[in-house]
């Protein structure tokens, strides 16, 4: 009986955090918090189930750094020192559970609508795209810039005084760094667009601001989508973004693949699934996350043959808390959806979760 990979230990090179085993609780929407952005007694427990199930690290919701930057309602927020109490409780009992602990700070830019932020959201650019509730952005001043990368920072910020272990900086999934990215959403024609240098500044100045404010032993790394073909990202771009990311020097790199087990739409008859694009992009040295499509701890192995390090778990870790334990049973697999919401309950999903959890096509059931 061999024991899968992915339960053996990793130590994060730069600042030697040591995690149980290479499993990450990836960030995923739960709308469990307050309205004001508080920390919610249900994502408390959600997340908290998480870290006694045994995952490595765990990593909070996307959490917006300022107000104009809000996704969704019950969203965590990490904008306002106000906020801090809330989150301070979140970090010790992760850490009381064993996990390594990370905050995902976001904005969600033209995704933040205006009847969370009460004004008219705002893009690199303006544009305008065919879907349902669309709002037009406006086109971003300098000032919305930079203060936001004042922002990120003051975030990163509060998330180590709170004694969280580090933050992922969301760069993927079509929010505000994925829109400064792209060559659909950004159209600029100063320093933050045009050449991919100019649309990668944004991100890279989060990277530098949060470092300076941040302890030495803090990981900061980047949340990163290879594709997002209505954005205007294509692979060469996004893994050349990453490339230099790492000589900025995060402390890890998360690839988001949705599906880490097919060749990327730019090379449709390769045979190297997208992470093993990332591992060779960025070289050997920095720590990869790779999340998409893990259900088994086999697959979950797969991808670390892929080039990954660590690997996070999204939908499989949203029916199953304790997979991580779990899947040390010789051939274990996880149930996959539909999920009864008494199962999902027992997983320490609240109704308001469930209720989320429906918007999600055969993920749970009628109940009967």
């Amino acid at each position: 009986m061999t024991t899968p990979r992915v339960l053996e230990p990793f130590t994060f090179p730069r600042t030697g955090h040591r995690v149980s085993n290479r499993l990450v609780l990836a960030a995923m929407t739960n709308m469990q918090s307050e309205p004001d952005g508080s920390l919610g007694d249900d994502e408390l427990r959600w997340l908290a189930a998480r870290a006694e199930g045994g995952f490595g690290i765990v990593t909070t919701c996307a959490a917006h750094v300022s107000l104009d930057g809000q996704g969704w309602e019950g969203e965590l927020g990490v904008y306002d020192d106000a906020l801090v109490p809330g989150l301070t409780r979140l970090a010790a009992v992760l850490r009381q559970h064993g996990a390594l602990s990370l905050v995902q700070i976001f904005h969600g830019g033209v995704r933040a609508p205006s009847k969370l932020t009460g004004q008219q959201p705002w893009s690199a650019s303006s544009f305008e795209f065919d879907s349902p509730g669309f709002e037009m952005p406006r086109a971003a001043t300098v000032d919305d810039i930079e203060r936001t990368i004042s922002a990120f920072a003051a975030a990163a910020r509060r998330s180590a005084g709170a004694g969280f272990d580090g933050v992922e900086i969301h760069g993927a999934h079509g929010y505000l760094i994925s829109q400064f990215l792209g060559t659909v959403t950004n159209t600029r024609t100063d320093e933050w667009g045009g050449l991919l240098e100019n649309r990668a500044r944004f991100v890279r100045r989060i990277v530098a601001a949060v470092r300076a404010v941040t302890p030495e032993g803090f990981l900061v790394g980047v949340r990163f989508s290879p594709e997002i073909a209505e954005q205007g990202i294509v692979l060469a771009d996004a893994l050349t973004v990453a490339r230099w990311l790492v000589d900025d020097g995060v402390d890890f790199l998360h690839v988001s693949n949705w599906d880490s087990f097919r060749p990327p739409v730019a090379h449709p008859d390769s045979e190297r699934p997208l992470t093993t694009w990332t591992r060779e992009a960025i070289g050997p040295d920095t720590p990869l996350i790779a999340t998409g499509g893990v259900w088994t701890p086999a697959q979950a192995d797969e991808l670390l043959s892929h080039g990954a390090d660590l690997v996070g778990l999204a939908r499989a870790a949203i029916g199953h808390a304790r997979w991580p334990l779990d899947a040390a049973a010789f051939g274990w697999e996880p149930a996959r959806p539909p999920y009864t919401p008494e199962h999902l309950s027992d997983e320490a999903l609240s109704e308001t979760m469930v209720a989320y959890m429906r918007r999600w096509k055969g993920f749970v059931t009628d109940g009967r």
